[in-house]
């Protein structure tokens, strides 16, 4: 697969659902679309993968035919930072999560790491990186590929600062930097305000984790609403009272250099992961006409 900016949604979109597409017709309908990336949602799963081998490998095939990148998100139900038979349970969860992943050929499963709870923030990080370590040596016993993929979270309650996100990347073995955009400009009240504020955090990834990892990185994207405790909803792209501004996020992806795979999360998903490819689309061809003699 080739190296360049990939857009997809997370989960099936609602049209093609309407349509009574089955999850083996997505990449299909993605690739007719113009879209090449897709993020299976398992995240009402329990310790047991529920999918079928079969399904899922059919669907990496199928994936695969159409050049649509696979990523999968994993259960909500996981917190890395609680009790032991929370911890041990949702290690069971990762672990089944990173199984169907495998078998659909996904290149990173997404996961949250959990929550500080009644625990000192230091403590229940410090807890969140052990757990993390065991199931990074438990998928590499059972020979699964898929990288670990934390997400940068958007509530204060939750274990997933970028600086956490990020320390967990240093630390934990077979990991995939995901970035949540909506999640950062939640946490922070509104950060991304201007292409720098975006600029700001590209420059603070690639000091701290290497420009490969920068360019490469797994991002979610929509415009969101938030309260003094970080994220609530999100919301489409044409809603203008709500940011982030995604073309800010294009002038950074374009000035780095960057590839990353861009999961459209808002509402109407497919086709707000077709507005944010035409503007990079746009951005590129601006940038390129500025620059010509």
């Amino acid at each position: 697969m080739s190296e360049h900016t990939r857009f997809g949604p997370a989960g099936v979109p609602p049209m093609f659902r309407l349509l009574g597409a089955t999850m083996i017709d997505v990449p299909r309908l993605l690739h007719e679309e113009g879209l090449d990336a897709f993020e299976y949602q398992a995240v009402r799963w329990g310790p047991k993968p529920q999918i079928k081998q079969e399904h899922a490998q059919k669907l990496g095939e199928e994936a695969r035919k159409n050049d649509v990148r696979l990523s999968l998100h994993g259960s909500y139900y996981i917190n890395l930072s609680g009790k032991r038979e929370v911890v041990e349970a949702s290690k069971r969860r990762m672990i089944a999560c990173a199984t169907a992943a495998d078998w659909m050929g996904a290149y990173v499963m997404v996961f949250h790491t959990g929550f500080y709870g009644k625990f000192e923030k230091r403590y229940a990080f410090k807890q969140c990186i052990t757990a993390l370590k065991e199931v990074s040596t438990e998928m590499k016993s059972l020979g699964l590929k898929v990288k670990l993929g934390p997400e940068t979270m958007g509530r204060k309650f939750q274990v997933g600062s970028l600086e956490e996100i990020m320390m967990i990347c240093q630390e934990v073995e077979g990991t995939q930097l995901v970035v949540d955009w909506g999640h950062l400009h939640a946490l922070h009240q509104g950060t991304f305000k201007s292409t720098d504020d975006f600029r700001k955090i590209a420059e603070k990834i690639e000091q701290t984790l290497g420009t490969e990892t920068l360019r490469s990185m797994h991002c979610h994207f929509s415009k969101i609403e938030f309260t003094s405790q970080g994220e609530k909803r999100h919301h489409t792209l044409d809603e203008k009272r709500y940011g982030p501004d995604f073309h800010m996020l294009a002038e950074v992806i374009v000035d780095f250099g960057m590839h990353p795979t861009m999961i459209c999360e808002s509402p109407i998903l497919d086709v707000d992961a077709r507005r944010m490819q035409a503007t990079l689309r746009e951005v590129i061809e601006n940038k390129q006409h500025t620059t010509q003699p």
